[in-house]
């Protein structure tokens, strides 16, 4: 971990416990970039270590703040995400056709991306904002946020809480690995959306006719 994190992150995980966690993961939910996987980490040692909070409630701040924070950043998406689309987006080559499209696609496999978003640091901090871009239906984000919220936090807080300072030596090549599959499966999304795009976006126009 960088110093910058030891010496901004650590004091307040520290000096607020779990609380500090539940903000952390919130902020970077929410759509700003923010060391939200690196402190539940670094918390699930600490409270290993010094048994100054437990582990249980430091999993569930953190998925309280992931689900909290996505849903921000959701309803950020939503108000203001697609205006900005429609009135710039052709400009970067998001023609309304494409931005159509976006939506169909985020109706169809919505859930799928913003379940396995949770585990892509990227895809983590923009996913809620392109799902309220998108127009995707809310209850339907919200049960793959709850969902992969909560996996996400259990995963990495219990992992870190019984590996103990091994997983220091396996964060990187985790994080590696995601975003090698990551890379793989957005490259492969990209082509496919490529190949097939006239037929795609025939389809959501008989899907989304206005």
């Amino acid at each position: 971990m960088s110093s910058l994190f030891h010496d901004y992150v650590m004091p307040l995980i520290r000096e607020h416990g779990v609380l500090a966690v539940g903000g952390i993961t919130m902020i970077e939910s929410m759509g700003i970039p923010a060391p939200g996987e690196s402190a539940v980490i670094a918390a699930a040692l600490y409270a290993a270590t010094t048994h100054q909070f437990g582990i249980v409630p430091l999993v569930a701040s953190a998925a309280a703040g992931a689900i909290i924070g996505d849903n921000i950043g959701y309803l950020i998406g939503r108000r203001f995400g697609f205006r900005l689309l429609r009135r710039y987006g052709a400009k970067i080559g998001l023609t309304a056709p494409r931005i159509k499209l976006g939506r169909y696609l985020f109706q169809r496999y919505g859930g799928k991306v913003v379940f396995f978003g949770r585990f892509v640091a990227v895809l983590r901090t923009f996913t809620a904002l392109l799902a309220g871009a998108n127009q995707m239906e809310w209850r339907r984000f919200l049960v793959a946020n709850a969902l992969g919220g909560i996996f996400w936090a259990s995963l990495y807080g219990f992992g870190a809480y019984a590996l103990g300072h091994e997983v220091r030596t396996l964060e990187g090549p985790l994080a590696i690995g995601f975003a090698a599959v990551a890379a793989g499966a957005i490259g492969a999304s990209i082509f496919l959306l490529r190949r097939h795009e006239a037929r795609l976006q025939q389809e959501a126009e008989r899907a989304i006719p206005d």
